[in-house]
């Protein structure tokens, strides 16, 4: 079978994306900087043998190019997998520069590698947070696009990035854009956070908002099998599909209740008020994946089944 190259495969929704790859019998070769990226992750794909790890930046072109040449060298490899990225939206508010540098210039880098071993064909995991602010149903043909965050703004740029990169080094492109994604490896996120913060103090749960902010959220386990789909069965030579809920938004209220629930019932919940928990959060939107059901492939879990389920899988990660 072939061989593949993971950036972000140590994090939370990349090691998952791994292990599915590695389940169909691919070889695949990983690289993380394990910023958020955790070794334990890859602990089931390393006893396979068919998957070999690099803790390395993208933006290290040196390291990237040692790792590849390592595991094969120009023409091994099938394609790119692209999910090294910033995935914590409220540090990218902070300090700029992280999107700036680990979401746009692993991109830009990562496609230099690409050129230099001749891989010509990448899969990128971008965002909802593209779209900023629309109160339209989200589809894919949506516009103008104005994100309101420099992450959704770097992985827009991102897009445009691979798009020129269609013109002159690669000969297809696969770009995933995600909801809110939930599940087991998590690092961060609202359900992240408040399991953590109740770990801290299990008599009251701090939740950033009024608690009607409303989003799809979307299982880990749904998302890696929607992308694959798509890349075995999309024709487009750009193709860009929505991946999510349709009809089913969950509150952050719905969460905050099914944490305390969870992990310590009778815990006081206090929201610090206001329409939207930090400055860049779209605080209420609501997903089309038509395009993805016309290729034939619909969600499984509703938004609050996926938001129950990975309550449930990240209590019992923390020992909850």
């Amino acid at each position: 079978m072939s061989k593949c190259l993971v950036t972000g495969a140590a994090g939370f929704i990349g090691s998952h994306l791994v292990d599915a790859l590695i389940a169909r019998g691919h070889t695949v070769v990983g690289v993380d900087n394990l910023k958020l990226g955790r070794r334990d992750n890859n602990a089931k794909a390393l006893a396979t043998g068919q998957f070999k790890f690099y803790e390395a930046d993208v933006n290290d072109l040196a390291a990237m190019r040692r790792a590849l040449e390592a595991e094969g060298g120009d023409g091994a490899y099938e394609m790119a997998w692209h999910l090294a990225a910033n995935s914590d939206i409220r540090a990218g508010v902070t300090n700029p520069d992280v999107d700036l540098r680990d979401t746009f210039m692993t991109t830009f880098n990562l496609l230099k590698v690409m050129k230099d071993f001749s891989i010509k064909r990448i899969a990128f995991a971008s965002t909802s947070a593209i779209y900023g602010e629309h109160p339209a149903r989200l589809s894919e043909d949506i516009g103008p696009l104005f994100p309101i965050s420099n992450y959704g703004a770097m992985k827009l740029a991102s897009e445009a990035i691979i798009s020129t990169a269609l013109q002159t080094i690669l000969t297809r492109a696969w770009i995933f854009r995600f909801p809110n994604v939930v599940g087991s490896r998590s690092t961060h996120g609202a359900i992240y956070d408040f399991v953590q913060k109740l770990k801290r103090n299990k008599a009251e749960l701090e939740v950033l908002g009024d608690g009607t902010q409303e989003k799809p959220y979307f299982h880990v386990a749904d998302l890696v099998e929607a992308m694959l789909y798509i890349v075995d069965t999309a024709a487009e030579h750009l193709a860009f599909y929505n991946i999510g809920t349709s009809d089913s938004l969950t509150t952050v209220r719905y969460m905050a209740d099914a944490v305390v629930k969870r992990v310590s019932p009778g815990a006081k919940i206090n929201y610090t008020g206001g329409s939207r928990g930090w400055i860049g959060d779209v605080p209420r939107f609501q997903y089309s994946v038509e395009k993805l059901k016309r290729l034939g492939w619909s969600p499984r879990l509703t938004s609050n089944e996926a938001v129950d389920r990975s309550v449930n899988e990240v209590a019992t990660e923390q020992g909850l």
